[in-house]
């Protein structure tokens, strides 16, 4: 299992707390130390069975100065929202954890966390 996190955020803080309580091994991945690429980006969209922009902290300053609330919303926009994302992490939601079936959640609640433990 990985999970993406900024240990400045109280919701990673949180769902790594619940991944240790269940005595979980996962990996931590500080992603704005390690951004992920373009290509990790579209595989965890993939299997979140989302869209960029369904991920995008759009209220940072950086979304701001890149006009992100205006880009347009379509297939032929997500390698654009992509590449943006991976050029400034930042803007990622997190956490997003990774299960090492495949099942990937974006853990914003306790809920989200324990459905990747198989503990609903």
């Amino acid at each position: 299992m990985e999970i993406w996190v900024n240990p400045r955020c109280s919701k990673c803080r949180s769902a790594v707390s619940l991944l240790d309580e269940a005595g979980a091994e996962y990996t931590v991945r500080r992603y704005l130390e390690e951004p992920p690429t373009e290509a990790e980006l579209g595989a965890v969209l993939d299997r979140l069975g989302l869209e960029p922009w369904d991920i995008t902290r759009t209220g940072e300053k950086i979304a701001g100065e890149l006009g992100l609330k205006s880009w347009p919303r379509t297939p032929a926009d997500r390698p654009r929202w992509i590449a943006a994302l991976a050029g400034n992490p930042a803007l990622i939601q997190r956490p997003i954890i990774t299960a090492d079936d495949g099942t990937t959640v974006v853990a914003r609640d306790e809920e989200t966390v324990r459905s990747v433990l198989g503990q609903d």
